[in-house]
């Protein structure tokens, strides 16, 4: 799929990968619904951009009703959503966490995609074609040292993603899942600035790799949309970790356990 000429949604675009997202979009010729909890971060984005090609809407992507509802204002203004970014997210808490981290995390970072797949996915059904992107991270392939939460949260979010494929993918509706490592975002550089357990998270990906920009993300994600190609890695190295994980999980573990003993002693 060419994002020219085509309508887009992306939730968590106040910023980071999501605003790369909206405006490497729009350059691509695409028009965009820019969604985000922070209603002034996804306002400024929109405002940034050429006139009549974003429109911005504060919402919660954790309630139906609230992605239903920006759903059918990209549809009255802009027209019907080609393509659906799954984007927002948060890190959740630290080792084993609260309940109520546990459960927010879950709703962000996982139910907030079958809700939104729940409302398109009929859409698309009846058009037969349309493009599901979810972010993830490369912690649903491999995982998250520090953050249980999160760690669960991204396996399962490309588990749903894997799903949609497979079961939608022949009826045309097209699904990628986003699994980079470290990117130059809010959610990393709080981790970062962080020196207690709550930070250990932001610190092991540092360590793991480069930390890439939001636009350099964003680039990769609509080659990967142009192929159709499911698993976009921004950080190459990660299909390698991933399938050394697959070939002996065992002395994997032993080797993240060391990762973890390494970053913890710095």
């Amino acid at each position: 799929m060419d994002v020219d000429g085509r309508v887009a949604v992306v939730t968590g675009g106040g910023g980071g990968i999501g605003g790369a997202l909206a405006r490497r979009l729009v350059a691509g010729g695409a028009k965009v619904l820019v969604a985000d909890l922070d209603g002034a971060g996804a306002a400024a984005v929109a405002a940034a951009l050429p006139g009549g090609a974003a429109l911005a809407v504060e919402a919660d992507v954790s309630e139906e009703a609230a992605i239903e509802v920006m759903v059918s204002r990209a549809e009255a203004c802009l027209g019907p959503v080609d393509l659906f970014f799954a984007n927002a997210g948060i890190g959740g808490g630290a080792g084993l966490a609260s309940e109520e981290e546990w459960e927010q995390t879950i709703e962000v970072n996982l139910l907030a995609h079958v809700r939104a797949a729940r409302v398109m996915v009929p859409r698309w059904l009846g058009r037969g074609e349309g493009y599901f992107v979810a972010t993830a991270s490369a912690a649903g392939l491999l995982t998250q040292i520090g953050a249980a939460p999160y760690a669960v949260t991204k396996h399962a979010a490309v588990a749903f993603a894997e799903w949609l494929s497979v079961t939608y993918g022949a009826r045309g509706i097209r699904a990628s899942c986003l699994c980079p490592m470290g990117v130059d975002t809010a959610l990393l550089n709080a981790g970062l600035d962080d020196p207690g357990e709550d930070g250990l998270a932001a610190r092991v990906v540092a360590a793991a790799g480069d930390v890439l920009s939001p636009e350099e993300v964003a680039e990769d994600v609509i080659e990967a949309i142009r192929a159709e190609r499911f698993l976009i890695l921004p950080h190459p190295e990660v299909l390698e970790y991933f399938r050394r994980k697959g070939v002996d999980y065992d002395r994997w573990i032993e080797g993240m356990r060391r990762l973890q003993e390494r970053v913890e002693g710095s």
